[in-house]
């Protein structure tokens, strides 16, 4: 599976989007500082995320997520 999620820092609510196959594990990457672009606004918990079995279907969605038309679409409809 390929799991597409959105995380938000605790520290300043920012949002991050990505991809994985492992959520879990990927999650505490971030936490972690494991991640350069996301180690200064952590810690950040899961506030959404999608399973895809296709794994062109998962990265098309999650570059979706991260255009204009996208974030509004996941402001709106899924947090």
């Amino acid at each position: 599976m390929y799991y597409v999620y959105i995380l938000q820092s605790q520290k300043d609510g920012s949002r991050y989007y990505g991809i994985t196959i492992e959520l879990r594990k990927r999650l505490q990457q971030h936490n972690s500082g494991g991640s350069t672009y996301s180690s200064a606004r952590r810690p950040y918990k899961i506030i959404w995320y999608a399973a895809f079995v296709n794994k062109e279907k998962a990265y098309a969605f999650e570059k979706y997520l991260k255009s204009s038309s996208g974030y509004a679409f996941a402001n709106k409809r899924l947090i």
